[in-house]
């Protein structure tokens, strides 16, 4: 099969395949993918509800239309979503992640914590999964076990800028400066943002030690 040499022409070869076969679920996904990534979403939408419809056991197509809901702050539809796609394959964990994530930005980090274990059994190379494990054990002040996942993120990238922020302040928390500080360094370092009044908390510990 010929490659597209851009994106356009990816999908109109997409568009191409489904005129001669529309009952093809792949396609319809691969379709929304592209369009998804042309910030089409509207479209997306329904390129992944045909795929669904074609292919009621396309884990990823429920994964991508929870994002959409996501992006749009639906977190109820995103959580149905991905609750959809671990029927549909249930070793699959990124939706679990996703859950957990979801769990997360609606304060229950005890669900999280349920969901984001399950999707690092299914992955534990899955780092997203354990730096939002962090966070939910630095909701629950358990500022243990928020290093310790850090630190297992950082084992799988030593680069990962969002893990080095999360041990600094977890560290703060401990009252280990300057741990937090390496940390907060190295994210900076790594092109991270850190909030001002977080910097200015430190500066006020390298300027009295």
């Amino acid at each position: 099969m010929t490659k597209a040499k851009n994106a356009d022409e990816y999908i109109k070869m997409q568009r191409e395949m489904l005129a001669r076969n529309p009952e093809c679920g792949t396609t319809h996904y691969n379709l929304a993918v592209a369009l998804i990534g042309q910030q089409k979403y509207n479209e997306a939408r329904n390129e992944l509800i045909e795929a669904i419809s074609c292919s009621p056991s396309l884990a990823e197509a429920y994964v991508q239309l929870g994002g959409l809901s996501l992006q749009k702050g639906d977190l109820d539809t995103c959580l149905m979503y991905n609750q959809k796609a671990i029927s549909a394959r249930a070793g699959f964990s990124i939706p679990y992640g996703n859950i957990g994530f979801v769990y997360l930005q609606k304060n229950e980090p005890d669900e999280a914590i349920a969901y984001l274990n399950k999707a690092i059994s299914f992955n534990s190379n899955f780092i997203q999964a354990h730096t939002c494990l962090a966070n939910a054990y630095f909701m629950k002040n358990d500022f243990d076990k928020s290093i310790e996942s850090s630190l297992k993120a950082l084992e799988i990238d030593s680069n990962f800028p969002i893990a080095h922020h999360n041990l600094a302040i977890a560290y703060f928390e401990k009252k280990e400066y300057d741990k937090a500080i390496e940390h907060c360094d190295k994210a900076i370092e790594l092109g991270m943002e850190i909030p001002q009044g977080f910097l200015d908390l430190l500066k006020t510990y390298r300027d009295n030690n």
